[in-house]
């Protein structure tokens, strides 16, 4: 478990850089309410982002991306809410700016340079 949880920590700060280097400023980081945990909050200029981010060491057990399900989603979707009601000041926050919630998966293979897909507009 402690492997799979610093795997986790990784591709999250990798996906941090990721974004930061493409132009967003990331507002938060493993947000946290009573429905669940957002990976990153950002903001990239026109939309505040919703980031869930699945990392993998290799695609055994599947890509990345195929562990959203349509369940994750729609939670994803009232925790994006949840922090817009929290944060109505935020730029960005929901009814100022449009919101969208986007995936970015990570495949870290032993040797090999990991390979990063930002999927935007998961929904």
């Amino acid at each position: 478990m402690a492997v799979k949880g610093e795997l986790g920590r990784w591709g999250e700060e990798h996906a941090a850089v990721f974004l930061t280097r493409a132009g967003y400023t990331i507002l938060e980081r493993n947000w946290r309410c009573e429905q669940g945990e957002i990976d990153i909050v950002a903001f990239d200029g026109r939309d505040t982002v919703f980031v869930e981010v699945k990392t993998r060491s290799g695609l055994g057990f599947g890509h990345p991306l195929e562990a959203i399900t349509a369940a994750k989603l729609a939670r994803l979707r009232r925790l994006a809410l949840a922090w817009c009601d929290a944060n109505p000041t935020a730029e960005g926050a929901h009814g100022r700016r449009s919101i969208r919630i986007d995936a970015i998966a990570i495949v870290r293979r032993r040797g090999a340079t990991p390979v990063v897909e930002h999927l935007q507009r998961v929904y």
